[in-house]
Parts: C-alpha cells; sequence; structure tokens
C-alpha cells in the first residue's frame, strides 16, 4: 500500500512537471504565432482608447503569491464629475466587448504562462481583496496554478454563481490529470466560437465576491 501511494505521488509530481514545461514551450511558440495579431489588437486599442494599452492588476497566484496579472485593455478610463471611475458597463466599449467576446483580451497572458505565474487551465486569478473572504475549503483553489482557462470558465464562466465556480474550481484541485487540462482546452475553443456566459446578468462581467463581508454585513443588519 505504501508502495503504491509513493508510485501515485511520484506519478503526479511528473505530470505536473510535463504540465509545467508544455505550458511554457507552448507559451513562447503561441506568443510568436500570434504576434502579428498582438501587435494589430495593441494598435486598434491605442487608436481607439489611447493608452495604457495594457491591463494590469496584482492577482494572486499558486498559494497565493501575487504576480502581475496582463490583459488587453477593454475599457475607457471615463469618469464621472468627482473623478470616479464610471460603472463597469459605461466604459466597456463595444471593440472591448469584441475583444471579450473572442477572448482576444486574454493573449498578454501568455507571459504570464512563459514567466511561470499561471499555466494554460486552473482556477482564474481573482482579486487580491477576495483573499480573506473565502472560507477554508473555496481557499483551496489556491493550491494550483491559476489558468486563462478553467472547469468553471467552461461550465458556465460567468454566468454561474460564485459558490458554483468554487467549487467547481476546488474539484478541479483534487480531480487534476493532463487529460482533464485537454478536455477543459478542447471545451473552452467551443465556448468561446459559441460566445456564452461572457457576462453575468446586470454586470459587464460578474458581480463582487463578497463572501465572509456579506455575512457580515447581514449580521450587522441583525
Amino acid at each position: 500500500m505504501f508502495t503504491q501511494q509513493f508510485q501515485d505521488v511520484h506519478s503526479m509530481k511528473y505530470s505536473r512537471f510535463i504540465k509545467s514545461a508544455l505550458d511554457r514551450v507552448v507559451a513562447a511558440f503561441s506568443l510568436l504565432v500570434f504576434s502579428p495579431v498582438i501587435v494589430i489588437v495593441a494598435l486598434a486599442i491605442y487608436i481607439r482608447m489611447g493608452r495604457p494599452i495594457l491591463f494590469t492588476q496584482p492577482r494572486p497566484g499558486q498559494h497565493a503569491r501575487i504576480f502581475t496579472f496582463y490583459k488587453f485593455r477593454t475599457m475607457t478610463n471615463d469618469c464621472d464629475s468627482k473623478g470616479n471611475l464610471l460603472p463597469d458597463e459605461k466604459r466597456l466599449t463595444g471593440f472591448g466587448l469584441f475583444l471579450r467576446q473572442t477572448s482576444l483580451d486574454e493573449l498578454p497572458q501568455l507571459w504570464n504562462i512563459l514567466k511561470g505565474d499561471m499555466s494554460f487551465v486552473g482556477p482564474r486569478p481573482l482579486l487580491v481583496r477576495y483573499l480573506d473572504r473565502y472560507t477554508s475549503e473555496q481557499a483551496r483553489r489556491h493550491d494550483v496554478k491559476p489558468g486563462i482557462t478553467g472547469l468553471a470558465q467552461v461550465k458556465g464562466r460567468n454566468a454561474i454563481s460564485w459558490e458554483e465556480k468554487f467549487k467547481l474550481d476546488v474539484w478541479y484541485v483534487d480531480n487534476w490529470s493532463l487529460w482533464l487540462d485537454l478536455k477543459i482546452l478542447f471545451l473552452t475553443a467551443f465556448k468561446v466560437l459559441q460566445q456564452e456566459g461572457i457576462n453575468q446578468e446586470g454586470h459587464a462581467t460578474a458581480e463582487e465576491f463578497k463572501g465572509s463581508l456579506e455575512q457580515l454585513e447581514s449580521k450587522m443588519k441583525l
């Protein structure tokens, strides 16, 4: 029994090494292949929205280690009379929506994968301020590298609840395999063509995850 467990652990480590190596090799190749598209999109953003071309933000990665996350910008910097940014739905441009629908806004994340911050497949990296809002079970989504796509994305993306997303993320962590990653990548390509679940109803993307904050607010009301 001990020998079998040792073999299973060894096999899992070997599979994860293969995943990491494949991620970086494919990311490097993809950056070369898609470089003309990346340049065209960057120029189009500059012409339509100006600078910055990239949206950058700190995000938690594996073991909640913070890294700089890259995407193509899809929103303007329009503010109200007080200098506050307008709601997302008012800043999301038609061109920006096109980038999201085709997932072209995700192309800069190939650099995140090449650096080792992300993987092609894994739980999506969310906001740093969410870290203290997770339950201990939900926080297990950080046991693996975050991904450009993941199980939650092919099961509904922004159209499903946060609770459903996190259950899928944890299930992925517990049941990961190279074959599962291939299946998710195939389903992702299908979902991009269908353009399903891009936005949550009533939001430009998805509503804020409040988690423990929401429970605290409910207690305060009582």
